[in-house]
């Protein structure tokens, strides 16, 4: 059995909730204090929200987005281990309807759905290149709603790769060696 490991809900309906997750090398859910931080960034539009967490690894930014009154939050993830955790812990603090767990590749997901995000969480494991395509296939899918925020996590001292021209940073944080920062959409829909 995989040793698990555990991160709160810092939040909203379901505080101090604990999600438990696998020990895995890849995964590396954001402390609470980087998630306290990006959602007062988030708190004017996380209510009535339409969230994606792509790689959602712990699910804990998902999670927080629902705790604190998202209408639908999306939670996309490949590993059939850290899967099986996503779905007990929505079962646990009882989602309903508003968590959505798919297990799919993320480009294929983005290429696949129809749904416009208000809010998107982007933390891929940080030895893989996945995030220009990533902006890309949102872009390209028509994925982002009129003033969307994307969160980016990616590990410090690494150059982050070209953003889209229309996205603009917002807010910007470093804790230990995750930076991130908050991107605004600033194109309009299609």
């Amino acid at each position: 059995m995989t040793d698990t490991g555990n991160v709160r809900i810092i939040g909203g309906k379901w505080k101090r909730r604990k999600l438990h997750f696998p020990s895995l090398p890849s995964l590396r859910p954001s402390p609470d204090a980087s998630r306290e931080t990006l959602f007062n960034w988030l708190s004017p539009k996380i209510a009535g929200s339409f969230c994606l967490d792509l790689f959602a690894g712990s699910g804990s930014l998902g999670f927080e987005a629902a705790s604190r009154g998202a209408s639908r939050v999306d939670l996309v993830e490949t590993h059939p281990i850290v899967i099986r955790a996503i779905i007990k812990n929505s079962q646990a603090i009882q989602t309903g309807q508003t968590v959505v767990i798919h297990h799919q590749d993320a480009i294929r997901y983005l290429e696949q759905t129809e749904i416009q995000y208000d809010i998107v969480f982007l933390d891929p494991p940080f030895k893989k290149t996945i995030l220009p395509l990533t902006f890309d296939t949102l872009i390209r899918q028509n994925s982002l709603c009129e003033a969307a925020l994307i969160y980016v996590e990616y590990q410090s001292g690494q150059p982050l790769v070209s953003l889209p021209e229309d996205w603009s940073i917002i807010h910007h944080m470093q804790r230990g060696n995750s930076a991130s920062i908050l991107l605004k959409n600033n194109l309009r829909t299609q």
